[in-house]
């Protein structure tokens, strides 16, 4: 990705800078929890292509179940 390029683009949602991960080919906006795919090097700046980030601060938090407590009989 042309460096002159990643710096005039913005983010559609958060209107935030956007940092280009080589790896996976996509454009990763923090801000917005978002990263928006680069297909034959053109950037997809649609919020309907991306895909939510996994460490987003409104992606859903992978927690370890409570205990199952309905099988406990207490005495009154």
């Amino acid at each position: 990705m042309d460096s002159r390029l990643l710096d005039i683009l913005v983010c559609p949602v958060s209107k935030g800078r956007l940092q280009f991960d080589r790896s996976r080919s996509e454009l990763i906006s923090r801000g917005a929890g978002l990263a928006y795919p680069v297909r034959d090097g053109i950037p997809i700046l649609l919020e309907s292509e991306a895909r939510q980030l996994d460490d987003a601060p409104g992606a859903p938090a992978t927690a370890t179940p409570a205990p199952d407590t309905s099988s406990d009989t207490t005495a009154s």
